[in-house]
């Protein structure tokens, strides 16, 4: 009788975080489908030079974006796990810490924008973009909801926020709205969801006006982030300094241009955080049992991963020209030969995803940090040496290359990852696969 008790437990259980993962992944399958239709359909309206700089405007934000949530999102869900009774200090301290990173990056973008040499409407959009941030703060509701196994509480907000936002934008394309309503449209998506949010949060019998601060539980958070803001830092940087770039070196259309092969390469990113989050548990786990079925786990995610990379890069490079034609029009046809080229970086993200579950795993993740760093220098160097000389074509070659050091080639520098980076070496050359069909 007891046996069975716990079966029905560990299946409910088992339900639960399975529904709570499903809400995840038909909110992002949605999301794509609505960005490759409204949102191709927005860009294309806007055309190269207006979504260069909306494009600019977002990728600039976005380097000084980390000290919004300064790393505590997965902390404080880790504590609110832990001690659910201390919820409101928790949620309450996270609150007032983002706030205060959300004014940082206001002063930081204060200070940009008083030194660059922008027109007046790329910096009106930098200062509402950053004004975004302050809401975001309110994203410790979402942590909590993700603490308690809830995720539809994020999802039915966002999704009906996302039907609004796509009907607006239907209209203001029809009214030929200019590009400044575009940009209230990605406010108003935050607003809504954070209202949304807290509207659940009451339900649930919880109330915003019971959080409370607390000096000792914010050296406590901040002593176990740092090292996630350092890390979320260096990432920010490393994947929007290119445009950041281009618009300074070569203007806002080719950032439109070099964007839009961007967003069509980076589409494809979530499959393996879901994939990953979804598998490793079941790695860790073999770990307790033997270190050889761990490492033959191990060893298949890698496989996994780039399996799946080089199965979406060889359709993409097939029908890249056609595509970017019929989803974007002429305007955009130099947009093609960016994502041959871009596309191939995927390869590295989804083994680098893995990667990091790894680095998570075996506590390195320090080494992680330092990989990122890596590859960060790489591409800053590399995008001031080839944009200048190849253009556009040169931001995306040095982003493949340096997706290559940090996921990929950076381990091998240190002994304590460098086994990953052979790992990560024969699921590329499909080494693991050969051996497993020699057997």
């Amino acid at each position: 009788m007891i046996n069975k008790i716990k079966t029905i437990s560990k299946e409910s259980g088992f339900l639960r975080y399975f529904q709570n993962t499903s809400w995840l992944l038909v909110e992002k399958v949605i999301r794509l489908v609505v960005a490759l239709s409204i949102g191709v359909w927005v860009t294309r309206y806007l055309g190269p030079e207006q979504f260069g700089i909306l494009s600019y405007a977002q990728s600039f934000v976005a380097i000084f974006g980390a000290f919004s949530t300064l790393g505590l999102t997965d902390i404080l869900m880790r504590e609110l796990v832990k001690s659910e009774e201390r919820k409101n200090l928790l949620i309450g301290t996270s609150f007032w810490l983002q706030m205060l990173g959300s004014l940082f990056i206001m002063l930081c973008i204060a200070i940009a924008i008083y030194v660059n040499d922008n027109d007046p409407l790329t910096n009106k959009i930098i200062v509402i973009l950053g004004m975004v941030t302050f809401i975001n703060s309110f994203g410790v509701i979402t942590a909590y909801f993700y603490s308690i196994v809830k995720s539809s509480y994020i999802v039915i907000p966002s999704l009906i926020g996302l039907v609004l936002s796509s009907a607006l934008k239907i209209y203001f394309i029809l009214t030929e709205a200019q590009l400044l309503y575009f940009v209230y449209l990605l406010a108003f998506d935050m607003v809504f969801l954070t209202t949304g949010q807290i509207w659940y949060y009451f339900r649930e019998g919880n109330s915003i006006f019971n959080w409370r601060f607390s000096w000792q539980i914010a050296k406590s958070l901040l002593n176990d982030s740092w090292p996630l803001v350092l890390s979320a830092i260096v990432i920010s940087i490393y994947m929007k300094i290119d445009q950041v770039m281009i618009q300074e070196l070569l203007g806002n259309t080719a950032v439109g241009i070099y964007s839009t092969a961007v967003v069509l390469s980076e589409a494809w990113y979530f499959i393996p955080m879901i994939i990953c989050s979804s598998l490793f548990p079941a790695i860790v786990n073999a770990k307790t049992k033997s270190n050889d079925l761990y490492m033959q786990r191990l060893q298949r995610l890698y496989d996994l991963m780039a399996a799946l990379g080089f199965s979406i890069v060889f359709p993409v490079i097939l029908f890249s020209d056609w595509g970017i034609n019929f989803l974007y029009g002429d305007a955009f046809a130099l947009a093609a030969p960016v994502l041959n080229i871009h596309i191939w970086a995927g390869v590295f993200v989804f083994l680098g995803v893995a990667n990091q579950k790894w680095f998570i795993s075996e506590n390195l993740q320090a080494y992680n940090i330092l990989c990122l760093g890596l590859g960060m220098i790489a591409n800053v160097v590399l995008n001031t040496l080839m944009i200048p000389k190849f253009g556009i074509l040169g931001a995306a070659y040095a982003t493949l290359i340096s997706q290559f050091i940090a996921s990929v080639l950076a381990p091998v520098f240190f002994k304590k990852t460098r086994m990953s980076f052979f790992m990560m070496l024969e699921s590329l050359l499909f080494i693991s696969t050969f051996k497993k069909l020699l057997r």
